[in-house]
């Protein structure tokens, strides 16, 4: 009797522990126009990049609205929730999230901006653009798991900006996450990992970098296109609260004909809920 009991117990805990991929991606705006860095001559390495992988969940970076629609016609099996961050809907750069819409509902969404004042489109502190933080709710259709992601950018001028947005989005995941589920934040936070503001984040979340059982790749994310410079400087991360374990780490180095499909290695974790 003891033994099934022991047995039910590992089998019921097992049960309750759900596995998801992530990837956070700057996909780098489509600029320049013409060339080997275009987005034109980028788009079909970068859409089968990650028809490969195949995240479940998949945050993008400084996505241009012509890229938000080819994103959205190719990965069919994605929805995504974002807006533009210039008008709060089909203007500027996207910080949006893609999910499997086989696997997951969406339970409520929205987009703050990094500012004074959050709900409207707007500027912050000494930022020299728009930045914004998308958020969404997401359900697993099959066991009706919640749990939360943001994806966000940070502004890589503004020394009060990233500070200020880092406690704002922090403050944010407090204010929203009342149920105390599980939670995702990433993004380009254009800071490396000894940043005062990153080891802010770093006393709510964990960096999955660090927590991940198995970790492959190169120690840093941004490459500037450089394909014959190591890729050093690590700015694009994915946070996870203490109840998620990490069970794989890659930063992904991905190329074609001497060339990256962006001047950003995407991160991609493999997590338990």
């Amino acid at each position: 009797m003891k033994l099934l009991l022991v047995i039910y117990v590992v089998f019921s805990s097992l049960s309750f522990a759900q596995s998801y991929s992530v990837m956070t991606y700057n996909i780098k705006l489509d600029y320049p126009k013409e060339g080997e860095n275009s987005w034109a001559n980028r788009k079909s390495f970068f859409i089968n990049q990650i028809k490969f992988y195949e995240p479940d969940v998949l945050g993008v970076q400084e996505a241009m609205p012509n890229q938000m629609k080819d994103m959205d016609s190719l990965l069919v099996d994605y929805s995504f929730v974002g807006v533009g961050r210039d008008n709060g809907k089909n203007e500027g750069e996207y910080s949006a999230i893609f999910y499997k819409k086989n696997k997951l509902n969406v339970l409520k969404s929205s987009t703050f901006w990094l500012s004074e004042t959050p709900e409207k489109v707007s500027m912050g502190w000494d930022a020299v653009c728009n930045r914004v933080c998308t958020y969404v709710l997401l359900e697993n259709k099959e066991t009706k798991q919640n749990f939360l992601v943001f994806n966000t950018h940070f502004d890589h001028v503004g020394v009060i900006a990233r500070k200020k947005s880092a406690i704002l989005i922090i403050n944010k995941i407090r204010e929203i996450n009342t149920n105390k589920l599980p939670v995702i934040l990433m993004g380009d936070f254009n800071m490396e990992s000894k940043h005062e503001s990153i080891e802010f984040i770093l006393e709510n979340l964990k960096d999955s970098n660090t927590i991940a059982k198995t970790r492959f790749g190169p120690t840093g994310t941004f490459n500037g296109f450089k394909f014959h410079e190591p890729v050093t400087q690590r700015i694009d991360f994915i946070f996870v609260s203490f109840d998620i374990s990490v069970n794989k780490y890659a930063v992904l180095s991905d190329n074609w004909n001497l060339q990256y499909p962006s001047d950003h290695l995407p991160v991609y974790i493999q997590l338990d809920l």
